[in-house]
């Protein structure tokens, strides 16, 4: 049997080719465009690569156009972790020496000595893969939305800290369209507390808003109006330039969250794993399709639902040594599969009473609130994999069944 182990960069990547007694039978250095691709794929012809035996390769990454290119057809791809390479290169070499061939050399030998630890790239579908792309940067754009947003919140503290008032009743507060309208309108506090009631109302009325107008006008002249202290004129009119730039920043964030949002709306429904998912409580096209995104439409991709658990970080982990042993978190997960796992479990403590009591019973055996949702984590994912399996849509009565002595 042949291996295929490739050390990729941005414009160059090493191969290497060994047999079953770790032979060097080929290597070449390509490059990262149509010709080098071409160049890999005659080489694993000639050593004897076909559709129904293709050869095994090894790479450091699960991404790009090269991994794309190599998982056409059935040949499995293995995405080594860096670190885990860097301790196979540690086996065979005690001077500590590196080079882009000897590392292309080491990642064919992973996989002709302990393929079995491995596993290959997922064989998802194209929707799933795309829905992927299209949920994880709406999960990053969120994220980036956020992190605009704290700091537009942060500036603002500095000099008008009437903003702040104003918007603090609102939900997400800077993220709405009303506020970013008025702090157009009145970059700084001084010409804020100038705004007349028309003013204010015409603002509201450019950002999309159609009830109470009236009302939200008045309150934010009143809270505009107010008694503040201010930074001098200078400084406040260079902070007002600098938050119209951040702005500018928040505003092409939140486009970008609402375009990726509407993109997710219209090709997660189109998935054949939809309707099952969004028979979970809690679950809703965005979350679902983060769900999806990091499990995948691979249904053979995990054994068990015990590797689900384990890839998510749901499951604990236990460490023992002689007479010591513990049982704590994992650290080692899918992190966005967690994240979204943490909001699953939040929605479902009110969209499902059998969760909630599931919920509340962690918190009196002792559990704090994060370990709680994590353990209601945990047992909806065990659910999540038997329906994706078995092709049926989540009941309440069979995942959180009454005790006979409640229900008598």
């Amino acid at each position: 049997m042949i291996y295929c182990g490739i050390d990729w960069a941005e414009k160059t990547h090493d191969v290497a080719l060994v047999n079953d007694t770790g032979e060097l039978l080929a290597k070449r250095h390509i490059s990262d465009d149509a010709a080098g691709y071409t160049i890999l794929l005659d080489l694993l012809a000639e050593y004897g690569d076909t559709e129904d035996h293709p050869i095994p390769i090894a790479i450091e990454t699960s991404r790009g156009l090269l991994v794309a290119v190599l998982r056409t057809g059935k040949r499995k791809v293995y995405a080594i972790n860096p670190m885990a390479a860097a301790r196979y290169r540690d086996r065979t070499s005690v001077s500590r020496k590196k080079s882009d061939p000897g590392d292309a050399l080491v990642l064919a030998n992973i996989l002709r000595t302990d393929r079995h630890a491995h596993r290959p790239l997922p064989n998802d579908s194209d929707l799933g893969r795309a829905i992927a792309v299209l949920a994880r940067a709406q999960q990053d754009a969120l994220w980036n939305r956020q992190q605009t947003s704290n700091q537009l919140r942060s500036l603002l503290r500095e000099y008008y800290p009437a903003a702040l008032d104003a918007f603090a009743t609102w939900a997400n507060g800077l993220c709405r369209r009303e506020a970013r309208e008025l702090l157009k309108t009145a970059p700084t506090p001084s010409r804020a507390a100038r705004l007349t009631r028309t003013q204010l109302q015409a603002a509201l009325k450019r950002a999309g808003r159609k009830r109470n107008v009236d009302a939200e006008a008045d309150r934010i002249r009143e809270v505009f109006r107010a008694d503040y202290a201010h930074q001098p004129p200078l400084v406040e009119d260079a902070l007002g330039k600098q938050m119209l730039a951040l702005l500018i920043q928040l505003e092409a964030a939140c486009a970008a969250a609402d375009n990726l949002a509407q993109a997710v709306e219209e090709s997660f429904p189109q998935h054949p794993d939809a309707d099952v998912i969004l028979s979970f409580p809690g679950l809703g096209t965005q979350l679902g399709a983060r769900v999806l995104a990091e499990i995948g439409d691979d249904h053979t991709r995990f054994a068990d639902a015990r590797g689900l658990k384990a890839y998510a970080g749901s499951s604990p982990v236990t460490r023992a040594s002689g007479k010591k042993s513990s049982i704590t978190r994992r650290w080692v997960k899918n992190d966005r599969l967690n994240h979204a796992g943490y909001l699953w479990a939040f929605a479902a403590l009110r969209a499902s009473a059998g969760a909630n009591a599931h919920y509340r019973r962690r918190r009196e055996a002792g559990d704090w609130h994060a370990a709680a949702q994590r353990n209601l984590f945990n047992r909806m994912l065990g659910q999540l994999y038997h329906c994706l399996q078995a092709g049926e849509l989540f009941d309440e009565q069979t995942a959180y069944p009454t005790p006979i002595a409640a229900a008598a």
